[in-house]
């Protein structure tokens, strides 16, 4: 399969911090991953394929790119908090920050989840207002209309 977004992509939709951030953060099999696990089951393997072809480029620039950058930066930044050597774990201290404490890591963990899921839902929702139009989505594959998970309760549709 075509790549959807690049990691150059990602970076500037989902890393809008401010901070400097090397793309070689993300790579490649960051956003496959993510790709195989939040977003193919709500838009199905046809779209996706038909997508890398160069399909549907409203959707995908205002929606699936989004959502996918979205999701990986959920993925990346556990690591962007760590540093990993030949001594092992450590966590990054500079000369003029330190490290975030684990609460302030949970908020953004949770935060930047919120921002992906929100992402993911409004793409679903584009799919399924514009299902007569994309001819490779299949409502019934979309995960997201058969089960959903608000607050910690699962709810089957």
């Amino acid at each position: 399969m075509k790549q959807i977004i690049t990691p150059s992509e990602v970076k500037a939709l989902a890393f809008a911090d401010g901070e400097y951030l090397a793309s070689e953060v993300i790579a490649v099999a960051d956003i496959d991953a993510v790709i195989e696990q939040w977003i193919l089951p709500v838009v199905g393997e046809g779209l996706l394929e038909a997508v890398a072809e160069g399909s549907y480029t409203e959707m995908v620039e205002n929606y699936l790119k989004p959502a996918i950058a979205a999701f990986v930066r959920c993925l990346v930044q556990p690591r962007l908090n760590t540093v990993t050597g030949q001594a092992g774990l450590a966590v990054p201290v500079g000369s003029y920050r330190k490290a975030a404490d684990e609460q302030a890591r949970k908020e953004l963990s949770s935060s930047l989840m919120v921002r992906a899921k929100a992402l993911r839902r409004a793409l679903s929702g584009y799919l399924e207002s514009h299902s007569d139009q994309i001819a490779e989505y299949d409502p019934e594959q979309n995960i997201l209309n058969r089960c959903s998970c608000y607050g910690g309760v699962v709810q089957i549709h």
